[in-house]
């Protein structure tokens, strides 16, 4: 007769340990959910683009200055400029159909359709402009209005990071390693980095994303940069000493979580779900690309600008809205 008695305490144990344990990460998801910080990016308007199928992201590094020191500007060369502006945009699409991630870099100088805005005062009318303009104007909102209708594709979720942030992130997980054909020296970015594979610390890393004045190629150069650093980053995080390490894991979660904007549906289970599509593009598993563009040229209200490839870039838009994979013949080749 004992068996059962000590099969009903057994049983209770493990009821127990399994109720502590819904307790903690309960706790967990609800304390790295505070830490997140929210806005109302996507917002229905009239002619919004239909929902398609998988998950599709807009990916935004500001260059907010919110929340630096006089020192920090100075090590981390942001100037003094107010207000908000993007040097990165990226649209990350996730397909329902095993996961397969596609990310496509949209120069900021991207020379396309803003939306009609209002500045608060008053109505401004749709223009053309560069693609970082929309965000100085209308931030967040009109950034993502004017993504979605240049593209077509109905944005799912935002994710934002600037410029503090993202150097806290990179020295959470201890540098980031980087290996480079040629030296960048940019004194704008504060970039001064040798040929050959180092180890970037969190002002190193946000001077080689940001530099551009070296490269003949300008925007076009630097999207390249930065998602070669947007896999490194990822590799790095999900790296078995990162993952193992309970101390780094909390310094990349306390600075990682308070660095980031998302919008008002973007939770911690999202958040992960976005890292391990990073992790596996990573790995190779995946594509990333650049927007198909035509050239370069002068505009008389926006100064220097992109132009997109219409016919190619429709093409490319069609097949993620298809949650397709994008043609080879799309696709830039990557560094």
């Amino acid at each position: 007769m004992p068996r059962p008695r000590r099969r009903g305490r057994l049983r209770n144990k493990v009821f127990a340990v399994l109720g502590v344990l819904v307790l903690l990460l309960g706790g967990l998801y609800f304390y790295a959910d505070s830490k997140l910080n929210k806005v109302n990016a996507l917002e229905d308007y009239e002619g919004r683009p239909a929902a398609t199928p998988g998950q599709d992201w807009l990916l935004v590094g500001s260059d907010s200055r919110e929340g630096l020191s006089r020192k920090d500007r100075a090590r981390l060369h942001t100037g003094k400029a107010s207000g908000r502006r993007t040097d990165t945009i990226m649209l990350m699409h996730i397909s329902q159909t095993g996961g397969r991630a596609t990310l496509v870099s949209l120069p900021r100088d991207s020379y396309v359709d803003i939306p009609a805005y209002s500045d608060g005062d008053s109505q401004i009318p749709a223009q053309k402009n560069k693609l970082n303009a929309a965000f100085a104007f209308g931030g967040p909102q009109l950034l993502a209005r004017t993504v979605e209708q240049e593209t077509g594709i109905r944005l799912d979720r935002y994710m934002e990071i600037g410029f503090g942030g993202f150097a806290d992130i990179v020295d959470a997980v201890g540098g980031v390693k980087i290996c480079l054909d040629e030296p960048i020296q940019d004194q704008k970015a504060g970039a001064d980095l040798k040929k050959g594979c180092q180890k970037l610390d969190g002002e190193q890393a946000l001077a080689f994303v940001r530099a551009r004045y070296f490269d003949p190629t300008g925007d076009l150069g630097r999207v390249q940069r930065q998602r070669k650093f947007l896999r490194a980053l990822s590799k790095e995080v999900s790296s078995p000493g990162t993952l193992l390490n309970p101390f780094a894991m909390t310094r990349i979660m306390n600075s990682g979580l308070s660095a980031l904007i998302v919008d008002e549906g973007t939770g911690p289970i999202s958040l992960l779900w976005f890292a391990w599509q990073m992790k596996r593009l990573s790995g190779g598993d995946g594509v990333t690309t650049t927007v198909p563009v035509s050239g370069t040229g002068m505009s008389p209200n926006a100064g220097s600008v992109v132009f997109w490839d219409r016919e190619k870039s429709l093409a490319m838009f069609d097949a993620l809205q298809a949650d397709e994979q994008v043609p080879k013949s799309l696709r830039k080749k990557n560094p």
